[in-house]
């Protein structure tokens, strides 16, 4: 055995999956679903009963969490979906960048610059004047399946 150490240069994941099976059966309302590779909130689910040839049908109404689309899909209620892990983080805003982006602070003390600001008009002017007005706002990035995107804001006062 040598004493010398290795060390890798990657820039790859853990290898975690971005979605994990769920029996479509026991997705309900307000859950998560993927649906045409897209991470969904679910809107509405109804189920069909057994027919002559076996299965009951889930039918769920979704809408993309990232760009707001309607999806539909039609899945055999003992069949696995795909839902996507999804997570919530805070960080602080510390700057918006001319060509769109933001500068967040992490809890860990570095900085992240890769996101962009939010589509979302209301949200985009609610974080556009509290940046002006010189208030401490807190953003919250939904991520999911490899895509981030700010999705609310708080407000924690005057810096």
């Amino acid at each position: 055995m040598s004493d010398e150490e290795h060390h890798f240069e990657s820039k790859a994941d853990a290898g975690a999956s971005k979605t994990y099976p769920q029996q479509a059966g026991t997705i309900r309302k307000n859950g998560y679903i993927v649906i045409k590779n897209r991470p969904c909130k679910v809107v509405e689910v109804s189920t069909s009963k057994t027919g002559k040839h076996g299965h009951a049908k889930c039918h769920f109404v979704a809408i993309d969490i990232f760009n707001g689309k309607k999806l539909e899909d039609i899945v055999p209620s003992s069949h696995n979906c795909d839902v996507p892990h999804v997570n919530r983080t805070d960080y602080q805003l510390i700057d918006i960048s001319e060509d769109g982006f933001v500068s967040l602070l992490t809890e860990n003390g570095n900085t992240k610059d890769d996101l962009r600001l939010p589509t979302d008009e209301t949200l985009l002017s609610q974080i556009k004047d509290g940046f002006t007005d010189g208030k401490d706002l807190v953003v919250t990035v939904m991520s999911a399946m490899g895509e981030e995107q700010i999705c609310a804001l708080k407000d924690i006062g005057p810096k």
